[in-house]
């Protein structure tokens, strides 16, 4: 069975860093490959996104196809969104047919949020209903319905989490519910917060969620202290301090101390047990990414042992 280099290096114990890409409004890739080939050999795998803010984007299936093409590694979003369940397995096996091997599941934004409010939503599935059945498909070789696949079948399956700092009875169940579900990974929301991750970490460690599940939390070279605000305002889940925020907004160059403030901490995270790595997105500026990557040195760095 062919692994994906995301698979082996989740396995393999290896701080992992991953980014991700947003096809664009376009019928020729050259653009969004350009965008993503800086990031080859620096982030184990790229994340392409699917309708982000309920936007339509060229097909995310297609996009990931260019990437790999390219010599960069996906991770296909799939949003429930958009598609039914007879759809999204036919996704599935059409992506495993072009050696897309990650994926990660989402439910997706209700198309209220996006540019065509009046479109109508499918919602079929949740995200957990699609981590069981990719789980299905993956551990059985079999649809739902219980027809065989032919040829082979190994996803890696990612879920999305916002990280808490966790209360004493803190019992994340829909964690543990992507958990049971087949779920390989976690990717979050941007947490900015150093001391948050190590006590997200060590709860995740306490309760046997990690090492079990891969977490990668989500971090952004903020390039000024008004998008701080902005993030901290309208993404939801989004941690960042009152004092990055005066930090960046104190600097000469906001955006210079940005980079900087996300280099150290994806160095401080390598150290925290029950994190496996971090997610790296800048949707303004996509191209400060591999510079962040390269500087941090984090890419030769083994994870901190639970």
């Amino acid at each position: 069975m062919s692994l994906s280099a995301l698979q082996s290096r989740l396995a393999g114990g290896d701080f992992i860093v991953t980014a991700e890409v947003t096809p664009q409004v376009a019928t020729d890739p050259a653009d969004f490959v350009a965008k993503a080939v800086p990031l080859k050999g620096l982030a184990t795998a790229v994340n392409v996104t699917d309708g982000a803010g309920a936007k339509a984007h060229m097909a995310t299936l297609v996009a990931a196809h260019f990437l790999n093409q390219a010599g960069v590694e996906p991770i296909m979003q799939m949003a429930c969104r958009d598609k039914n369940r007879i759809a999204l397995e036919s996704e599935l096996l059409g992506a495993q047919a072009i050696g897309i091997r990650n994926f990660l599941v989402l439910t997706g934004d209700d198309p209220k949020a996006g540019d065509q409010p009046d479109a109508k939503p499918v919602f079929d599935f949740n995200s957990t209903n699609l981590l069981q059945m990719a789980q299905k498909m993956r551990a059985e070789k079999k649809l739902p319905p219980g027809t065989d696949i032919k040829g082979e079948v190994s996803f890696a399956i990612g879920a999305t989490d916002v990280p808490v700092d966790p209360p004493k009875d803190w019992n994340p169940k829909s964690l543990m519910a992507k958990l049971d579900a087949g779920a390989d990974f976690i990717q979050t929301q941007f947490c900015m917060d150093i001391e948050v991750v190590k006590r997200y970490g060590a709860r995740l460690v306490e309760l046997g969620i990690a090492p079990k599940l891969g977490f990668l939390i989500g971090l952004c070279p903020i390039p000024s202290a008004k998008s701080a605000i902005w993030m901290k305002e309208k993404l939801f889940g989004t941690n960042i301090p009152d004092a990055l925020v005066k930090r960046i907004e104190g600097a000469t160059d906001q955006r210079a101390e940005g980079r900087k403030i996300c280099i150290e901490l994806m160095q401080q995270m390598v150290d925290v047990p029950g994190i496996a790595g971090v997610h790296i997105m800048a949707p303004v500026n996509p191209s400060a990414i591999p510079g962040v990557i390269e500087e941090s040195g984090v890419t030769k760095k083994k994870r901190a042992r639970t």
